[in-house]
């Protein structure tokens, strides 16, 4: 690989203080930082005379520390420093990909504009970064694994027996350094930073080909291009203040063993670390005081870059990468505008969210952060109020179904999300016919529209017996049928999936007011079913129309109902939580928080 030339100055002294704070970023007129890469496309052919730099990522002592979410703040710091950003995120189970575990075991499944099904950190990569990924930005081992039988049933390795070391191994490097050099944009950008995070927990047996990648990768690159950051948790017992630092001492103790050494260790902590407990991290960890870094309880996740930037950082990661951070970066001024005003809103909005995995908020994680970000824009700060479906059905609890019906009609706004499977479906049509008779801001996303038009036929149109086809298969009428393209023997990858083009009503709508007048837009989907096309004619004779349909005409996507009808009244069959950014809020969810909070439905919100 060929050599960057790189300006190199001292660090600038990094900020201690680990306290919180908001007030407005200094002010730098034309800061001189090092020069990133040509602006020049670039490409795996032609490639920059500049060499990636690798920041990688590792957990300790338990998974569940918010490695994702450390890992996107360092980014939005290196972003804010002018720097482009890639990410990849490394999940050493064996499925090849998200797209059918369990929401309950694994949360939601991130769906990019390829079609990939991911682990949700990569939806906290594109939110904080505000960029697009591919599906090979999630290594598996699932993946490489099958990578590397189908070159051996190929003849590649020309007779050699295939083992873990070297070939495992060497196709994850191969891997992490084509995407690494993937570019970012249509204009062939690439990055000069690749952050890496590695899931799981240093020490777990399916790391460990991964674990011994990154150590021989960071000899391939070179010490000045690989820096490695392990966050670990420093627990404090409930009847006492101490902090306890043994059980990250033990963790950088594993990590070392497998021949990677943190220069930075994030610690997890309920409250700010003390300075005893980082000398001594640092003492036993052989990392400067400055390296060890209080990643304590903030009040929103997105307070996480603040605190990171208080604390240097940036500037720890620049010196050790060779990259001169000037006094004044990182800049990021709508950052802590967008905090500010978080923690400032006052005025609550209750939306109520009427699912079925309502057990673990993870399984909705991109809703739950659409709202977060809507509700930011609207100045206001967002109660969710979780309902059980199929606690608002007959068969319910009696005690349970009335405090779930309580919640519902507590609400500003209903919103129906995406899922799969039969039960709950009849609690989420009363919850629609609530919505849609009590004028109720509402919001169907995919399974939500098909429920919206299930709830239309039986309760509008006197088709009782109206279902989808995924829950009755003799159901009549099918208001929602199997799409034809779709396999019903095989799961994994075989749903329409990734980002389609909608083509919106050229009559005044409400999507096409969220869309700025937008004639089409391209959203992200993830579904088997479809709302009947031979249906379609008797469904608008009772108020809703249809909006939004695919290119052909043939395939029904946005489904509203009139604004003298209803205030706010939208169903998608896309995924617009998928792209939602913590700056830009998806369409959808705004006009949702518009309607909610009395405001008229507008494209654009403050950011």
């Amino acid at each position: 690989m060929s050599k960057r030339s790189i300006p190199l100055s001292p660090r600038q002294p990094a900020k201690r203080s680990s306290t919180l704070t908001t007030t407005p970023a200094e002010e730098v007129s034309s800061p001189t930082v090092f020069q990133p890469r040509s602006s020049t496309p670039a490409s795996r052919a032609t490639p920059s005379s500049s060499p990636m730099k690798y920041i990688v990522v590792t957990g300790g002592i338990l998974s569940g520390l918010g490695k994702g979410i450390t890992a996107s703040s360092i980014s939005v710091l290196l972003q804010g420093c002018g720097w482009r950003v890639n990410m990849i995120k490394i999940d050493p189970y064996l499925n090849v990909d998200a797209g059918t575990m369990s929401p309950y075991e694994h949360g939601e499944t991130f769906v990019l504009d390829d079609g990939g099904e991911t682990d949700l950190d990569l939806g906290n990569y594109e939110r904080f970064l505000d960029i697009r990924l591919k599906s090979n930005n999630n290594i598996t081992t699932g993946k490489v694994y099958q990578s590397v039988i189908n070159k051996e049933r190929q003849g590649k390795y020309l007779g050699k027996t295939v083992q873990v070391v070297p070939h495992i191994v060497e196709e994850i490097m191969e891997w992490l350094e084509t995407v690494s050099h993937q570019p970012l944009d249509e204009d062939g950008h690439e990055a000069d930073v690749c952050v890496v995070e590695l899931g799981g927990t240093v020490g777990d047996i399916e790391s460990m080909p991964f674990i011994e990648a990154l150590r021989q990768l960071q000899y391939r690159v070179g010490a000045d291009n690989f820096c490695c950051v392990q966050v670990t948790l420093v627990p404090q017992v409930s009847d006492s203040s101490e902090q306890k630092t043994k059980p990250t001492q033990h963790a950088v103790k594993e990590l070392r063993s497998s021949g990677l050494a943190p220069e930075i260790i994030c610690c997890r902590c309920s409250t700010p670390l003390k300075e005893s407990a980082r000398r001594k991290l640092a003492l036993f960890c052989q990392v400067p005081d400055s390296h060890v870094i209080s990643v304590h309880d903030v009040s929103n996740i997105y307070a996480v870059p603040l605190l990171l930037e208080h604390q240097g950082i940036a500037s720890i990661i620049g010196e050790k990468l060779g990259m001169y951070v000037p006094k004044g970066m990182p800049r990021i001024p709508q950052w802590r505008a967008l905090v500010g005003r978080m923690e400032n809103a006052t005025q609550i909005v209750k939306i109520a969210v009427i699912g079925k995995y309502t057990a673990g908020s993870d399984a909705y994680l991109s809703v739950v952060r659409s709202l977060q970000h809507a509700s930011a824009a609207v100045d206001r700060k967002l109660e969710i109020l979780w309902v059980e479906a199929s606690d608002l059905e007959d068969c319910a609890d009696g005690a349970t179904r009335k405090n779930c019906w309580g919640m519902v009609k507590s609400a500003n706004g209903i919103l129906v999300p995406g899922g799969f499977g039969e039960r709950g479906i009849d609690g989420m049509v009363r919850a629609v016919q609530y919505a849609r008779t009590s004028k109720i801001p509402f919001l169907g996303i995919c399974l939500g529209l098909q429920v919206a038009v299930i709830e239309a036929c039986r309760n509008q149109l006197n088709m009782p017996g109206a279902n989808s086809e995924e829950f009755n298969r003799e159901a009549e009428p099918k208001a929602v049928v199997f799409m034809p393209e779709g396999s019903k023997t095989h799961m994994g990858g075989t749903m329409r999936l990734g980002s389609r083009e909608t083509v919106l009503t050229d009559a005044p709508c409400i999507a096409r007011t969220l869309y700025a007048g937008q004639n089409s837009v391209f959203e992200r989907h993830r579904h088997r079913y479809e709302v009947n096309p031979d249906l379609v004619s008797q469904i608008e004779t009772c108020g809703l129309r249809f909006t939004g349909k695919d290119t052909l005409g043939e395939r029904m996507e946005i489904v509203e109902m009139p604004k003298d009808m209803h205030p706010f009244f939208l169903a998608c069959q896309y995924h617009p939580e998928f792209q939602s950014r913590v700056l830009r809020p998806s369409p959808p969810f705004l006009g949702l928080l518009q309607a909610s909070t009395g405001k008229d439905v507008q494209p654009t919100a403050k950011a």
